[in-house]
């Protein structure tokens, strides 16, 4: 099922045609300060992708919806959007419709955190045109593979699965090792979330295969910075929790609970709270809420709507031990987390 094309977000450029060969200068209407198209050159993209950079980095460590994240859009409005109505090479092009594809994408994936799933889902269209005219068919992939979260965490796991696949076909024979992998385990994800287990048993064993195969030297973009083995055990144990292996979850939350935490904060917390399901699911309720209560000191760090959302739901599964003083205390613990607006 392929999503139909939304409106742009109000603020939020919508890009000239992109660039062509041959390499020539691309004059838009906006003039600058003389009178002439600003021009553009490839100061100007490093900074869109520093920026990018940075709201990443933020955007892990403090969730969606902290101030500095809501910074992204302000970032497209003033910064991108006169650029993108510039004069340029099509070389500086290229860059600079890439550069606004991936601030763009992470303005759709902070809406996604912060529980603003219409304006997530505009932000991702916006995207894939502006990767279109990059000419940045791994960077489309992407985007394709952050729809596919969204569509399976809202529980449209067959639209989850067709966006990922779309993704990896796309990228055949293009995409890195490493973004392949990246892609099958999205598949994986929303395969889990169908029910279906041969077909997110394949998907992983090709994930974890992409990733053996996948070196220190290859050219893989910047965005995938943050995909490691322990990010794959992390998605490889919600899979095994949608599925209702806590086994498995178990034996994938502990590798993933060794990545280092400072830097992907929000992760940590989501990991923390799987591992509570698990433990759950295997009937050991003193492991479930010592996972549970480190979640929920870790949710209360940032600004995530999702992640208030999967302690929710771990609470919701410790209703049949609401009695139990473990059980009254992690409540009480995840109240001011549970009525604060998300």
């Amino acid at each position: 099922s392929t999503p139909r094309a939304q409106p742009a977000p109000q603020g939020q450029p919508v890009p000239p045609h992109p660039p062509h060969q041959p390499a020539h200068l691309h004059q838009h209407t906006v003039p600058g300060q003389d009178g002439a198209p600003q021009r553009v050159g490839h100061s100007d993209v490093k900074k869109l992708r520093e920026a990018a950079e940075d709201a990443r980095r933020w955007d892990s460590k403090y969730g969606g919806g902290d101030w500095r994240s809501s910074m992204v859009p302000e970032c497209l409005r003033v910064d991108a959007a006169p650029l993108l109505l510039g004069a340029y090479t099509d070389e500086v092009g290229r860059a600079l419709f890439g550069a606004a594809a991936e601030l763009t994408r992470l303005a759709g994936w902070m809406a996604f955190d912060t529980g603003q799933q219409e304006a997530a889902q505009r932000y991702y269209i916006q995207a894939l045109r502006l990767a279109r005219g990059a000419a940045d068919v791994p960077l489309g992939g992407y985007v394709l593979a952050s729809m596919s979260l969204q569509a399976t965490y809202r529980g449209f796991a067959d639209e989850g699965v067709d966006l990922a696949q779309a993704a990896l076909e796309r990228n055949r024979g293009l995409a890195t090792a490493r973004t392949m992998s990246f892609f099958r385990l999205v598949e994986a994800r929303a395969q889990a979330k169908a029910g279906d287990g041969p077909a997110c048993g394949a998907a992983l064993r090709a994930s974890e295969g992409w990733l053996e195969r996948s070196r220190d030297g290859d050219p893989d973009p910047s965005w995938l910075d943050f995909y490691s083995y322990e990010r794959f055990a992390a998605d490889a144990a919600e899979c095994y929790r949608d599925l209702k292996l806590p086994r498995q979850v178990r034996r994938f939350t502990e590798r993933a609970l060794a990545c280092p935490t400072e830097e992907f904060v929000r992760s940590h917390g989501l990991r923390l709270v799987v591992s509570a399901v698990a433990e759950l699911e295997s009937g050991n309720l003193d492991a479930a809420c010592a996972a549970g209560t480190r979640a929920v000191e870790v949710a209360g760090r940032i600004s995530s709507a999702r992640t208030t959302e999967y302690v929710r739901d771990l609470l919701h599964r410790l209703e049949p031990y609401g009695d139990e003083p473990r059980v009254v205390e992690l409540r009480e613990r995840a109240r001011p987390l549970l009525v604060a607006p998300a």
